[in-house]
């Protein structure tokens, strides 16, 4: 079987655009592929987390938090919900809105989705030393920080 790499113009080979491009294509699929395993989206592990380090908050407070677009929050509340690893209640001081909560089946559905994805880093980086995650990781952090501050944080990031 060819290597697609073989097919890729020389040229833009090298280029540190390109590389993060297609490892980012790679994490994706890892990621993606870890929590489909488990019957879960990226969505789903954002908002148990949010929840988990931040505590109970509205959907409007956890689509900021967790960097989801108030169009996909609903539909990953609604899912989460029929699964029992949030709950919904009317937020006492305004009862036009709910509170969001996780349940202690959310808690263990979010062990669960970070085994995943611990396993999945360790996939993606698996031809790397200790080390040489350490710094990689260090390094894609100082990128993001500089182009986030540039640019403004996306509303959207990570994975879907």
């Amino acid at each position: 079987m060819e290597n697609p790499s073989d097919e890729t113009p020389a040229r833009w080979q090298g280029l540190p655009s390109w590389l993060l491009t297609q490892t980012a294509n790679h994490a994706h699929r890892l990621v993606t592929d870890g929590f489909s395993a488990v019957n879960a989206r990226g969505y789903h592990y954002r908002v148990l987390a949010t929840l988990e380090e931040f505590g109970p908050a509205s959907q409007a407070g956890l689509g900021r938090r967790s960097g989801i677009h108030v169009s996909e929050m609903v539909a990953t509340i609604n899912e989460l919900a029929e699964g029992g690893l949030v709950e919904r209640a009317p937020d006492p001081s305004d009862r036009r809105r709910n509170v969001i909560s996780l349940t202690t089946a959310g808690k263990r559905q979010l062990r669960r989705l970070e085994k995943q994805l611990a396993d999945r880093q360790d996939d993606l980086l698996a031809p790397l030393s200790a080390e040489e995650r350490e710094r990689f990781t260090e390094l894609l952090s100082k990128l993001l920080e500089h182009h986030d501050r540039r640019a403004g944080a996306p509303e959207e990031t990570w994975v879907d």
